[in-house]
């Protein structure tokens, strides 16, 4: 492993994976639960008086391998810097449990099932619009944003906002608005979602020379950056309710979590203790979570 990685003194000591922990970690998985989820959201909200069950277990399959196909390419592009950051550093690939080489016949075996499940089980459209959001993170975002501009994350968060509409296009065939409102809650939430962690973990990407907006605009300035943010999510969160979508069940939730998310945020920006910033990280992590999950009550409650 590359010794130059910063190394607290109270870290555990690295013990090796077994070979098929490895390559579920490459895979990203607690992060593909969080899309699934999102994308479960949109295949209820989508479908049809009738539940179609064999069609959202295909689309959810196809989603979530393709999901980790794209988590393994970013691995195997980020393999080098990797190494110099703290948070990441114990990955497979810096700690030598498996060949880049491997990696990438692990990356395209996922993509490849991934896809021809959807193609052939679900539809074109799910097929290529993944396929579409596959390349946008593993490719666009990891290879070029990523070191390129600090905008990396709201310019490539589209990419990783699609799976409620993947999930709503899995059960009709077709895009809607319904389905892109769910992308823009998801594409808003991302950037403050991501640079709390980034001003949490600021001397990481310093260290990696990623241009990420603590690095290139400061911390204070970030911070704005989010709290702003939180406020702009709370607006597009309301949408839902305004145009006829959701109840008032989900309406009073998206305030409650939206106010807790803005309040974190506030704190961040005006009375940060040390751990405020990955407080305000894992909050949001349960605020998307929640979410989805009272459009989903909200939505089988006002149907029953």
């Amino acid at each position: 492993m590359n010794n130059s990685v910063l190394i607290n003194q109270k870290e555990k000591p690295f013990q090796a994976r077994s070979r098929w922990r490895a390559y579920l970690e490459l895979t990203k998985p607690k992060v593909v639960l969080l899309m699934l989820l999102t994308a479960l959201v949109g295949i209820c909200l989508g479908a049809p008086s009738v539940f179609p069950w064999q069609q959202a277990i295909y689309g959810l399959l196809g989603i979530a391998l393709m999901a980790g196909s794209a988590a393994a390419v970013n691995h195997l592009i980020d393999r080098n810097i990797d190494q110099k950051m703290a948070r990441t550093h114990k990955r497979p690939l810096p700690q030598g449990e498996i060949s880049p080489a491997n990696v990438l016949l692990f990356a395209l075996l996922l993509g490849g099932i991934g896809f021809a499940f959807l193609i052939i089980k679900v539809n074109a459209i799910t097929a290529w619009l993944t396929l579409a959001s596959l390349v946008g993170y593993a490719v666009l975002y990891t290879l070029y944003l990523k070191r390129a501009t600090p905008q990396n994350i709201v310019i490539a968060g589209l990419a990783g906002a699609m799976p409620p509409l993947l999930g709503w296009t899995t059960v009709t065939g077709q895009m809607s608005a319904q389905g892109w409102l769910l992308v823009m809650i998801v594409f808003i939430w991302t950037p403050p979602h991501f640079w709390a962690l980034a001003v949490h973990r600021v001397a990481d990407y310093q260290r990696a020379k990623i241009p990420m907006l603590p690095v290139t605009h400061g911390v204070e300035y970030t911070k704005t950056s989010i709290l702003l943010y939180t406020v702009l999510m709370t607006l597009v969160c309301l949408l839902p309710y305004l145009i006829g979508m959701s109840g008032i069940l989900y309406l009073l939730a998206s305030l409650v979590l939206n106010t807790g998310f803005m309040l974190h945020a506030w704190k961040l920006k005006f009375n940060p203790s040390e751990k405020t910033a990955m407080e305000t990280f894992k909050y949001s992590i349960y605020q998307l979570m929640l979410l989805f999950a009272a459009l989903l009550l909200d939505h089988y409650t006002r149907s029953t």
